[in-house]
């Protein structure tokens, strides 16, 4: 995966202003975003944050009121509408609503995109047979919409989107409509063409999960701007801005009974392991370490892209001058430690 420099997808001083009743709608509003070549790029944000309308000007479904759209260091906004068409043969697209043509097979709905392109009819034989075999459905070839389940349906849009090798595959939604373990064979499935086929993925989307499963970067969206952008384990770990915070505390974040705080004599801690700190066995060397010992009240780990992020609540129970010690051990060692409760006997 490429980093740094120009994107594969470059999106320069985007606006996007609607008329309105009372007046102009900024959809979407300045954006600048820097998309590498071969990453899955996650722009997540709540209903009316402007994330799908950014998204269909990349590929011009619709036309920015300013700025620019650049893909490989080509300025989509300057071309005819003829040579838009052929553009957008490297860009596939999949919607939450798969948008599939009702009275043709799941093969009839992936072929009629290789027809349009001119493949001749054999070789789209052989293609759609290929694609049917990458999205796990060669035995549904014959198929139609209504005999298949949603998953199903995103796999065919999936397949078609993808039918004319595109650059760059843009998801809307896609998992929206899917329950969690439809969802979850959906990503895998995306994150198999990334990783195989080298297409560079744009994922919108209002669900953080999606986001951690599969997104090597990711921007958050709010009002038709972009509030926070960087890579996703980044902003999982440390989030900076407060609706950013609000989406990592849906996956994240914990409450500790006030019962059992109120039964906890000792000093409560908040400890964050990021990367492979979380297999290390710091808390287990400082209590060797320090005359403390420890109880631990919650914890969980999570994967972000398969990078280990782990949050951990413990009591620590001991003299307050050794607590001290064992606490300033602990910030040498991770970066997040935080007090939430201070012992009332030592």
């Amino acid at each position: 995966m490429v980093q740094g420099g120009i994107g594969m997808i470059d999106i320069r001083q985007v606006n996007k202003i609607y008329p309105g009743k009372n007046g102009k709608i900024a959809a979407v509003s300045d954006v600048n975003l820097h998309i590498n070549k071969g990453e899955v790029f996650g722009i997540v944000g709540y209903s009316g944050a402007g994330k799908s309308t950014l998204l269909r000007c990349i590929n011009l479904l619709e036309r920015p009121t300013s700025g620019e759209i650049f893909i490989d260091d080509t300025n989509l906004t300057n071309m005819s509408i003829q040579e838009l068409r052929q553009a957008r043969q490297s860009i596939g697209m999949i919607f939450q609503g798969f948008h599939l043509a009702s009275s043709k097979t799941a093969a009839e709905n992936i072929a009629f995109s290789l027809q349009v392109a001119g493949m001749p009819a054999k070789k789209r034989h052989e293609r759609v047979k290929e694609l049917l075999e990458l999205v796990g459905l060669a035995d549904k070839a014959d198929h139609f919409p209504a005999q298949l389940s949603g998953g199903q349906k995103q796999r065919v849009s999936i397949a078609r989107a993808i039918a004319n090798n595109p650059k760059v595959l843009l998801s809307d939604e896609a998992t929206s409509a899917l329950d969690p373990s439809t969802t979850k064979s959906i990503l895998n499935l995306l994150k198999k063409i990334n990783e195989e086929l080298g297409i560079t993925i744009v994922l919108i989307t209002h669900e953080m999960e999606v986001v951690k499963e599969i997104c090597h970067r990711c921007a958050v969206m709010q009002d038709g701007k972009v509030i926070e952008e960087g890579r996703t384990y980044d902003i999982f770990s440390n989030p900076k801005n407060d609706l950013t915070k609000k989406f990592i505390e849906t996956i994240l974040e914990f409450n500790i009974p006030k019962e059992l705080m109120a039964t906890c004599t000792g000093t409560l801690v908040k400890l964050q392991f990021e990367g492979n700190i979380a297999n290390e066995a710091i808390v287990s060397d400082m209590l060797q370490a320090y005359p403390v010992s420890g109880n631990i009240l919650h914890g969980k780990i999570e994967y972000i892209r398969d990078e280990p992020l782990g949050i951990f609540i413990m009591e620590l129970l001991g003299k307050s001058d050794a607590i001290k010690e064992a606490l300033a051990y602990l910030e040498k060692r991770m970066k997040q430690v935080e007090v939430i409760q201070h012992g009332r006997n030592h």
